[in-house]
């Protein structure tokens, strides 16, 4: 009998008008109905695990949180008074153009020519984004390496943020040692590369062209290029597509260790040129049981709601975090003499986490609960004293993160979720939007 968990509000997929929504409880998931009175009903899979989300919204570093939004929600987002949370990445997308033509993607990324925003456009939303006190700066776009002065963009962001990252499908790295190096001597703190696989089937479904080998040569340029290049693999991810290589993926990354800083899998939003397809949605919980199914690495319980992450990790003085549990999930791996260890091995993130909150008087020696790698401890001590970025960076070439974020699309929108986006796009007429606010809604104009 299912049972229900909350009320919340959320979008028609077909006129995007505001409607009341129910999250609820049903043979151990956690479902989205809806009702539009001139559409009809929706009902979608929000959590495929009851029990993993009552743990993480134990987790959850908000007490609790406004289930309504203003009467204009999600339509006035700009950022509106009422969002509960402050940008801690922002985006700037440099160009629509692509020289891609994937089925899946959320922003329907054009092939032929655009009009461009100017340099001096984009530079004003770096400062604006900048006067935010956000933490980083991605660029996206579109392809961002379609544009000639990208190199500028990023040197210009660097003077105004610590960590600057590119979203890149990697086609011109790949061509190019040379254009690499000026990538990372511009200041990329990290280069987000689109994997979806370790072989060719996942990218031709996904992509429409075979790409594996690219990717390849895309790490081994960044390799070269030095000094320190850094890589996340991001693999979308489809049901009956490319979850089956969930594992390999992880397992390629602790292979490449010595640049490849981690992996974040993003389920499949249906938003922009993806069309919805029940069967192909796969949520939070079924990538992390996909994880521990197939690398017997990390287990669920080594997972946590990525707020609890940003807590302890964002450095003082940047911006209050407080995404919303349910937006996705993260552990580490600890990589050390060619083996990978979960980092809750080596210390109790979930007391770690109360020394932050302010939850309990619990030494910082309790939660780093081993001592047998004495790097690890070295270099938590110094980072969580200081929070200073050079002492996490120091941290996170150290380990991989594994994690999840999974953008909300017209039939999963749950307008509580996106009042807590922390992750949000500058735009050339000075507003600031939410993520999923801006895909689902925001872009089409």
């Amino acid at each position: 009998m299912s049972r229900i968990l909350r009320v919340t509000e959320s979008i028609c997929p077909v006129c995007h008008r505001v409607i009341e929504a129910s999250l609820y409880e049903d043979d151990g998931a956690v479902y989205m109905h809806k009702t539009c009175p001139e559409h009809g009903d929706f009902s979608d899979i929000y959590w495929s695990d009851y029990q993993l989300y009552r743990r993480f919204e134990t987790l959850d570093i908000r007490d609790g949180t406004a289930e309504r939004a203003i009467s204009d929600c999600p339509f006035a987002c700009g950022l509106c008074p009422q969002h509960e949370s402050s940008t801690v990445l922002g985006i700037v997308d440099v160009t629509r153009r692509c020289n891609l033509n994937c089925p899946v993607c959320f922003a329907n990324s054009k092939t032929g020519d655009d009009k461009e925003p100017t340099t001096e456009e984009l530079k004003a939303i770096i400062d604006k984004l900048a006067s935010m006190n956000a933490a980083g700066i991605q660029f996206s776009g579109g392809e961002p390496t379609l544009r000639d002065d990208l190199p500028e963009l990023i040197s210009y962001a660097r003077r105004r943020f610590e960590h600057v990252e590119v979203d890149t499908n990697g086609l011109r790295m790949a061509e190019s040692e040379e254009y690499c190096r000026e990538i990372e001597s511009a200041g990329t703190s990290v280069v987000y590369l689109q994997f979806d696989g370790v072989n060719d089937r996942a990218y031709e479904k996904l992509r429409g062209r075979k790409l594996f080998e690219l990717k390849k040569r895309v790490i081994e340029n960044h390799r070269r290029a030095g000094p320190r290049p850094a890589i996340v693999l991001v693999p979308t991810l489809v049901r009956g597509v490319n979850d089956d290589q969930i594992g390999a993926i992880i397992r390629f990354a602790i292979e490449n260790s010595d640049i490849v800083r981690g992996v974040n899998f993003q389920p499949v939003s249906f938003c922009g040129r993806t069309r919805y397809r029940a069967s192909g949605r796969i949520t939070v919980p079924d990538v992390i049981h996909g994880i521990e199914e197939q690398t017997g690495l990390l287990r669920s319980e080594d997972f946590f709601p990525p707020s609890l992450m940003s807590l302890m990790l964002t450095p003082i003085g940047k911006s209050a975090v407080g995404c919303h549990f349910a937006c996705g999930a993260f552990s580490y791996l600890v990589v050390n003499s060619g083996s990978a260890e979960p980092i809750t091995r080596y210390m109790d993130v979930e007391r770690l986490a109360a020394v932050y909150k302010g939850r309990g008087k619990i030494p910082l020696t309790v939660a780093l609960k081993s001592i047998r790698l004495e790097f690890l401890k070295d270099l938590f001590v110094s980072m969580l004293k200081s929070r200073a970025y050079n002492d996490l960076s120091s941290l996170h070439f150290r380990l991989i993160f594994v994690g999840t974020m999974h953008f909300m699309d017209p039939y999963n929108l749950d307008l509580a979720r996106l009042r807590r986006c922390v992750i949000h796009y500058g735009l050339p007429d000075g507003r600031i939007v939410p993520f999923c606010s801006y895909n689902n809604i925001h872009r089409r104009d």
